[in-house]
């Protein structure tokens, strides 16, 4: 099997992906009414986003590091003499620390990559990663892949209120715009890892133009992968994946996801993203 990839449940690549290359997934958790759940296992995006919308309690958690020991284990199991392990921004949650624990103790050798990034943009430099090491590519080489592609994409996205973020402790550089909230629709950026506002416009009409706009000049003219991701906004996340499809001259593939309970709780309902690789 050579090097096998496991990353977390907010990737959220397709099913048929994760099936293809045998990536494993650590679920995060979300927490509602001190009710533990599994993110994208034994919860729905429309019961978080129900949750959200009527203001109940709603928290999230990192995968403890038995869950990464599993899935470690899991993957040596099948035949994997090295792992790489990538992982949304350390910036952003504790995950990756339960996850560079987990490997010290692995049967095989384990690279836990900081992605500096979440959602698609984690997804597929997961997925570069799988391709690498199919094509033969050894554990440098791979967790080198999947870093210079995480390094390389781009995560664009627009939240109908920064409450969420400021009640989940993740609004970051954001923060600044918070007194002018009621008044300006914010587009924000991952940056470092951390989330950063990118612009202020003043109406969602506008911000959603603008977004399109942004998400078509990252993606240039060389080859490119997409990724519309959104939290109960299909209808916005479907006619903004329809307009990229005919604006991105190179583009290679175009998912469109909607993210699960754990992110959302984060963003809020409304929220649509634009996630843009570079193909390595």
């Amino acid at each position: 099997m050579g090097v096998a990839i496991v990353t977390d449940s907010s990737a959220y690549l397709p099913p048929e992906l994760l099936a293809r290359y045998g990536i494993g997934v650590v679920p995060l958790q979300i927490i509602i009414g001190g009710t533990v759940r599994d993110d994208g296992v034994d919860i729905t995006s429309a019961d978080a986003a129900e949750a959200l919308r009527s203001w109940q309690p709603v928290s999230t958690s990192r995968p403890s590091p038995d869950r990464f020991a599993h899935a470690y284990k899991a993957a040596s199991g099948a035949g994997a003499d090295a792992i790489v392990s990538v992982h949304l921004s350390g910036d952003m949650s504790g995950t990756l620390e339960c996850a560079r624990m987990a490997a010290a103790e692995a049967p095989v050798p384990v690279e836990v990559v900081d992605s500096r990034t979440i959602g698609m943009s984690l997804g597929f430099a997961a997925l570069a990663g799988a391709e690498a090491a199919e094509a033969g590519a050894g554990l440098a080489e791979v967790a080198a892949v999947v870093r210079r592609r995480a390094a390389a994409s781009s995560a664009l996205f627009y939240v109908d209120t920064l409450e969420h973020l400021r009640r989940g402790g993740r609004i970051g550089a954001a923060a600044t715009l918070l007194g002018s909230a009621l008044m300006v629709k914010p587009l924000l950026n991952l940056a470092d890892g951390r989330i950063a506002p990118l612009e202020k416009v003043r109406t969602s009409a506008k911000a959603l133009s603008r977004l399109e706009d942004l998400a078509v000049s990252r993606a240039g003219t060389e080859p490119v992968d997409v990724a519309v991701q959104h939290v109960a906004a299909s209808s916005r996340a479907e006619n903004l994946a329809d307009r990229l499809r005919r604006r991105i001259p190179s583009l290679r593939t175009l998912h469109l996801r909607e993210v699960g309970p754990v992110i959302g709780a984060h963003v809020g309902p409304g929220m649509l993203g634009v996630s843009i690789a570079p193909h390595p």
